[in-house]
């Protein structure tokens, strides 16, 4: 499937949260803890073509995503995305292990995701801020953006990799 998502940088989670829900918002996931870590092999191969391969573990499920390389986009982040829930974390390891990937990322945040109109709409809290991530058609991206008051100028298409290590944390 192809995802196409933007990021944009928030005062605070509960502002959003507020306003989200007076646009007729509905909660999909309450605030949970996420444990995500990125795999590459020795040669950091998967970072070099710009994909991903990560494990993200919340409460007792867990989740192997693989992200392929960003396609040529002016706003927005577009890139291929397969994910599958595993049923075992500790299995999934052993398996990427002995097919000599090792983890080369790990970040923890926490996650609100509420559904507005057809647009997934997450509120994330890092160690480096509260971000929003919004998934969806570009248009409903904009629209929604619009509506609670961001501009394309805060569209954010880095992602949480590049925004801890220091990365652009504005539109590119």
């Amino acid at each position: 499937m192809t995802e196409i998502e933007v990021k944009i940088r928030i005062p605070a989670v509960a502002v959003l949260a507020g306003k989200l829900v007076g646009l007729g918002a509905t909660l999909v996931k309450p605030r949970a803890s996420e444990e995500n870590t990125l795999y590459d092999f020795p040669s950091g191969a998967l970072r070099r073509r710009r994909e991903a391969l990560r494990v993200r573990v919340v409460g007792k499920k867990c989740f192997l995503t693989f992200k392929g390389q960003p396609q040529r986009s002016r706003r927005f982040k577009i890139r291929e995305e397969q994910e599958t829930e595993v049923r075992s974390a500790g299995a999934l390891r052993k398996i990427l292990k002995s097919l000599g990937l090792r983890p080369s990322v790990r970040y923890h945040k926490f996650r609100t995701v509420y559904r507005l109109g057809r647009a997934k709409i997450c509120l994330d809290e890092l160690s480096i801020g509260h971000f929003m991530e919004m998934e969806g058609k570009r248009s409903d991206i904009v629209k929604w953006a619009k509506a609670l008051g961001y501009g394309s100028d805060a569209f954010i298409k880095s992602d949480y990799i590049e925004l801890l290590a220091g990365g652009t944390a504005g539109a590119d």
